[in-house]
């Protein structure tokens, strides 16, 4: 089969790969029908996750048919259509009874990372019992691989951790996928104010049309006293780091209002300087978490009633063996204007 192969950082090829087999009594193969492009996997090329390494094949998102199972696999059968969840669980050990799903002792987030991952034409899925769902027939499936990573993540990382509650304000540093993600979900619990902030004027008006009540552009650096002043400098109750550098998250310090909440959602490959000279006393809660994806029958059922609808964040559409074009479109993306990029199996 043909896959997208990581060789180091800043190094990627589409090549020929031996198509996946059982390994374990409670895998799947599954034939993919549509993935796409995380930020997660930007962070990998540039070398962040040390954990991925020469080799392997990328992604952890998509949506497919059900190629082959074994006995062991009892929900599901060759034929099936079916989302994959980033998140492997085998729901048995302590950490799954706990909902913990990103910490499963035999699973978490593996696929395209130390597993084999999504961005190519057959996968396996370990623990396919707990790690995939049914696609509901007549489903959108282009909306429903939103479902595999970011509108979890978005939820979970940064509105569940960030406690939003009715008439909060709430700031979201980042307008990526993941970020308007969090934007489309905050607005279940109905914040008075949604507050984006990023670089990008193309990507800022984007969340706007999704719900952002302010916007504030932060290419000169003075996002904070801009924020600060929309909020009559008391601050935002909740600030939603949504991208994974030093300068976003000393942007959610600068902002967070006293007995608010950081929720960190981003993923970091470099040290951050933590400001407890002005945080010990500010009563401030902050949270990291990888997403368990807990939340995501709840969202499923949303997208299909057509409650939330994540397909509005698809810009590009590709065939999977124009996944190399598809990475320089989603790399460059205030120049091509992209948030996701849809990759179709022909």
């Amino acid at each position: 089969m043909k896959a997208l192969v990581y060789h180091g950082p800043g190094k990627r090829a589409w090549e020929e790969k031996p198509k996946p087999a059982i390994v374990d009594s409670t895998d799947a193969v599954v034939k993919i029908a549509r993935s796409t492009i995380c930020g997660t996997d930007l962070h990998i090329m540039k070398g962040d996750v040390p954990t991925v390494t020469d080799g392997r094949i990328l992604g952890h998102e998509g949506v497919g048919v059900v190629e082959a199972v074994v006995k062991a696999v009892t929900s599901f059968k060759p034929g099936d259509r079916v989302l994959l969840s980033c998140i492997t669980s085998d729901g048995k050990c302590d950490a799954c009874k706990k909902g913990m799903y990103s910490h499963c002792e035999r699973g978490g987030w593996i696929l395209g990372n130390t597993i084999d991952g999504t961005q190519a034409e057959f996968v396996r899925i370990p623990h396919a019992d707990t790690s995939m769902y049914h696609v509901p027939r007549g489903a959108d499936e282009e909306a429903l691989v939103m479902l595999s990573d970011i509108l979890p993540t978005g939820f979970e990382c940064g509105v569940l951790n960030g406690k939003v509650k009715p008439g909060d304000t709430v700031a979201i540093i980042g307008a990526g996928p993941v970020g308007l993600a969090a934007l489309l979900t905050a607005q279940f619990f109905s914040p008075a104010e949604l507050v984006m902030v990023d670089l990008d004027d193309n990507r800022l008006e984007v969340a706007r049309k999704l719900g952002a009540t302010k916007l504030v552009n932060s290419a000169d650096g003075k996002a904070p006293e801009k924020v600060m002043a929309l909020t009559g400098g008391k601050g935002v109750d909740v600030a939603i780091e949504a991208v994974g550098i030093p300068a976003t998250f000393d942007i959610c310090q600068s902002i967070v209002a006293a007995g608010g909440a950081i929720a960190n959602v981003g993923v970091h490959g470099k040290s951050v300087e933590l400001h407890l000279e002005k945080l010990w006393a500010h009563n401030i809660g902050i949270t990291t978490r990888l997403v368990d994806t807990v939340t995501t029958p709840m969202l499923l059922r949303t997208v299909v009633s057509g409650k939330l609808r994540p397909a509005q964040l698809i810009t590009h559409r590709f065939k999977l063996s124009e996944i190399m074009k598809a990475y320089d479109t989603f790399g460059n993306a205030a120049r091509e204007k992209a948030l996701k990029v849809i990759l179709t199996s022909e």
